[in-house]
């Protein structure tokens, strides 16, 4: 379905330009929150004051850009506008066709259930990130790395929830119930192995850690750096210390690296169909493309392009991630599986009357 993949792509689009407004330091341009008149950019010189006059009462033109002026403060503006009115315009994308095609009778109930769901979601989505900027606009001029991640976290849920609808609705065929355990296990791991690892890059980044430690693969000079677990109580180390959090993000994107590639392995000596062993393929690929672009992102200084790349190709391993665990769930239509692998009733039946059956 078209509008489904319409949905993705914008998604998609929302975390690189996430990326962006962090990178160029527009996340706080904004001082408030108008859900429905700040999908209006400012139309007068009088509007542009207020929010300038809005955002010198803000810590971070009083401690970092006291010496901004109106046409400074427009440049950072334009970012944090445009991701705030994309984050509404895919609100929009979302209701209005499911409105239109189910008074069409277009679409099922347990569709539109769904379809609910990530509209509900995305609005989630917009509150936590005004809470996120929100904490930035108190004392300290930056916002909380826990409440970045969350938004991040949240921003990767939206786009793999609709990133696997897209997929259920695009793929017909055989629902599989019992091929390759042990590979649909790992690959779960995988997947969850992913995530973290993308989680993990939140808090990198809202801790700057990238910026402190530009050199790959050594650290400060080290393989193993000083000061990983300076902070007590040592459970702390892993979210609010800058080394350990940059250290443990490299673990994790090596891990992910080399998990890739034994199940890529696998999936290639597993007696897979073709569609299914292209899925593991871009899984790698997309890996590989992920490690070139971290390690860029680090001894290129942390360019806007380089790391909002980076942080949008994080999305594309766990849509990549995703395909594959479909393609071990889901047969295309003309792939028959073979004969020791079962296929659930109610998937024959629905290939017997021409119709996708429900995902098992």
């Amino acid at each position: 379905m078209v509008w489904l993949w319409l949905c993705v792509a914008a998604l998609l689009t929302m975390i690189v330009l996430g990326g962006v407004v962090r990178l160029t330091g527009s996340g706080l341009s904004i001082t408030v929150w108008e859900p429905i008149m700040g999908a209006l950019p400012p139309l007068s010189h009088a509007e542009w004051e207020r929010l300038f006059a809005l955002y010198r009462r803000s810590p971070e033109f009083r401690q970092v850009n006291p010496n901004m002026d109106l046409a400074a403060f427009q440049g950072i503006f334009w970012p944090e506008y445009l991701h705030r009115v994309l984050g509404r315009s895919i609100g929009v994308l979302v209701a209005v066709p499911c409105v239109v095609f189910l008074w069409r009778g277009f679409l099922g109930r347990q569709l539109v259930r769904r379809l609910v769901l990530l509209f509900a979601l995305g609005g989630l989505q917009g509150l936590i990130g005004w809470l996120m900027v929100a904490s930035g606009l108190v004392d300290a001029p930056h916002v909380s790395h826990y409440r970045l991640t969350l938004h991040l976290g949240m921003g990767f849920l939206l786009f793999g929830y609709a990133t696997w609808l897209a997929l259920e609705q695009t793929l017909g065929g055989y629902v599989v119930t019992d091929g390759w355990p042990r590979l649909r296990r790992t690959l779960v791991a995988f997947t969850a192995l992913a995530a973290v690892t993308a989680l993990s890059g939140g808090l990198v980044a809202g801790l700057k850690a990238g910026q402190a430690f530009p050199t790959f693969p050594l650290m400060a000079g080290a393989w193993v750096p000083a000061g990983l677990l300076a902070l007590a109580p040592t459970w702390r180390n892993g979210f609010d210390n800058a080394i350990t959090v940059m250290f443990q993000h490299r673990v994790l994107g090596v891990s992910v690296l080399v998990f890739a590639t034994v199940i890529w392995v696998a999936a290639r000596k597993g007696g897979l169909p073709r569609h299914a062993r292209i899925a593991f393929g871009l899984i790698l690929l997309a890996v590989l493309l992920q490690v070139t672009l971290g390690i860029a992102t680090l001894l290129m200084h942390v360019p806007v392009s380089v790391a909002a790349a980076h942080q949008g190709n994080a999305a594309l391993v766990l849509a990549a991630a995703l395909y594959a665990n479909y393609s071990l769930r889901r047969w295309p239509e003309g792939v028959t599986p073979p004969a020791d692998v079962r296929v659930s009733s109610t998937a024959l039946e629905a290939v017997a009357q021409n119709t996708p059956p429900t995902p098992a």
